[in-house]
């Protein structure tokens, strides 16, 4: 009898114990969502361990950082030099883009990805070129061209950005929800990855309002297409033209010509680069130093941790999505760029960006 009246009382301290916890979680959830929820404190950027660094990547760094640490000026003579051997080889002022001049109804196109893919251009796709070269007889002052690498995140560098003449950015990075301090707004050109269409937007083969939305951060700037690089390209970036005009978007599309991009892989090969396809960075920056008096590159840093204090960083400032490195050599195509800093041909900017500095 009085084991069983301990087994009673037992069981009643165990419920009043069970009850008591449940009650106490029941008021301290009303209460918290009764009150600014409370977010953890923003992580300072800390040096990682020497473990966390891919191997032999300090090294690279610092040798790197020592090279770039010179003072760096514009150097005219070597500025002018270059300019003038990318002119001489890929004429990016009359050929980077397709237009109604260069090339007519019934001309051929070789697409630059495929070789043996060849296409007439009919009078439905010679409709949506456009009529002018944008480039054409026209040079900008100064020039940025941003790239997507986390270097970016947190750099402060979005007013100094958008100081420049002409803001050419690549394929449809996110410009708000905080991003504009640091990468700014202003865009001039933008180009577009036919992946994006396909991943974010069914191809384009459904609702295509969404994707003009996506398009409004980017105002009336020119959209640079590369829709003759590959076969698979092409229908999904002449959809990408009509639904602009369809949906009246400001957005101008334009389309890489083929021609252009054979000829400056040829170049930058000539220059030591190999690499299956070259970046859309290197792309860019090329023709802005066909185009720009004053060229200025932010957002190519290759490497997964910072310049300064070896920080980890994301291979976007937007997200940590990898590159396809079987198709792009970054780390090479950087180095080409920094030869070109060191040179005073254009200027890289590694750092966070301060008011008044470029």
């Amino acid at each position: 009898m009085r084991g069983q009246l301990l087994k009673t009382l037992f069981s009643l301290v165990i419920t009043l114990l069970c009850l008591g916890s449940l009650l106490t979680t029941v008021i301290w959830y009303m209460f918290d969502n009764n009150v600014e929820p409370r977010l953890p404190a923003p992580q300072k950027k800390s040096t990682p361990k020497n473990s966390d660094l891919c191997k032999g990547c300090k090294e690279v760094i610092e040798k790197v950082m020592q090279r770039y640490s010179k003072t760096w000026q514009k150097k005219e003579e070597n500025y002018k030099k270059f300019r003038s051997q990318l002119n001489s080889k890929c004429s990016g002022f009359e050929k980077s883009i397709i237009t109604q001049s260069n090339t007519p109804v019934g001309s051929k196109l070789v697409y630059d990805g495929e070789k043996k893919r060849v296409l007439q251009v009919n009078a439905e796709i010679f409709s949506t070129f456009t009529k002018e070269h944008p480039f054409s007889n026209k040079t900008w002052d100064t020039c940025a061209v941003v790239g997507n690498g986390g270097i970016l995140t947190d750099s402060g560098c979005g007013e100094v950005i958008d100081s420049a003449q002409f803001v050419i950015r690549c394929n449809l990075p996110p410009l708000g929800n905080g991003y504009e301090k640091h990468v700014g707004v202003k865009t001039d050109l933008v180009t577009a990855n036919p992946s994006i269409f396909m991943e974010k937007y069914g191809a384009l083969m459904g609702r295509r309002r969404p994707f003009v939305e996506s398009l409004h951060t980017y105002g009336s700037s020119l959209l640079l297409l590369p829709a003759f690089s590959y076969g698979h390209n092409t229908p999904i970036c002449l959809r990408a033209a009509y639904t602009i005009e369809d949906f009246g978007s400001p957005v101008r599309p334009i389309y890489f010509n083929p021609q252009y991009l054979h000829s400056l892989a040829a170049f930058w090969r000539s220059q030591g680069l190999r690499s299956v396809r070259l970046s859309t960075g290197i792309i860019m920056a090329s023709l802005a130093l066909e185009v720009c008096e004053n060229v200025h590159l932010y957002g190519f840093w290759p490497f997964s941790n910072h310049p300064y204090g070896l920080y980890d960083l994301t291979h976007h400032y937007y997200d940590n999505r990898q590159s396809k490195k079987k198709f792009h050599a970054m780390p090479a195509e950087f180095e080409l760029l920094m030869q070109l800093h060191s040179q005073g041909v254009l200027k890289l900017h590694l750092g966070d960006c301060r008011p008044g500095k470029k």
